[in-house]
């Protein structure tokens, strides 16, 4: 199913329809601050696998990430933040960046890398905002499979091309090409793993 919401004044049915998809453990293909994204509940294991079948990926090897709603939502999730790490959270997010971070014990088993670490967001999109607000959890944050290319911004052409593999895509308008810049933080020296719509000066 296609569902348009308006990303500025997004209707409170339509997301509640979206949040229910989640709950039920459904995949969903939903638009950021940057690129659009492939979403579940990150409490559904077989949403997480159905992600990682789609994106040809396995979840035990890979760097997952998920969306927050805010910055104390956000540190439910990982360890304690010290104070030059909560400052520079802080000033990016809401934003274009993933931090990578070490996990707590509230992300689930299946979302942790072999070094327990975890990909955190705070997006700037009202629409992501909404369904976080509506649903209660994080979300699963994925790109979508593939190379990087205009059609991904196009909704209706994400639709055509994984609307069989998803339960819902959210036409929210046009997406970005360029994800987000992606820091790793789990050491003192703070490294950029890639540089994306984030800038960052160290």
């Amino acid at each position: 199913m296609l569902l348009s919401i308006h990303p500025l004044n997004p209707q409170p049915r339509l997301i509640k329809q979206v949040a229910e998809c989640l709950k039920e453990g459904g995949v969903i293909i939903y638009p950021t601050d940057t690129i659009y994204g492939l979403g579940c509940d990150i409490h559904h294991p077989k949403a997480v696998e159905r992600i990682c079948r789609i994106k040809n990926i396995d979840p035990k090897k890979s760097q997952l990430s998920f969306i927050c709603r805010d910055l104390s939502h956000l540190s439910d999730y990982t360890k304690s933040i010290d104070t030059p790490l909560y400052r520079t959270l802080k000033l990016c997010l809401p934003g274009p960046y993933t931090f990578i971070l070490p996990a707590s014990k509230q992300v689930p088993k299946i979302l942790k890398s072999k070094k327990e670490t975890i990909g955190l967001r705070v997006p700037n999109n009202v629409i992501c905002q909404a369904i976080l607000e509506e649903l209660g959890n994080p979300i699963l944050s994925a790109s979508l499979p593939g190379e990087m290319v205009e059609e991904f911004t196009d909704p209706e052409k994400i639709f055509e091309t994984f609307g069989n593999q998803v339960d819902l895509v959210i036409d929210g308008g046009p997406g970005g090409i360029i994800p987000s810049t992606v820091v790793d933080c789990t050491s003192d020296n703070w490294i950029v793993l890639r540089e994306g719509l984030g800038e960052w000066a160290a």
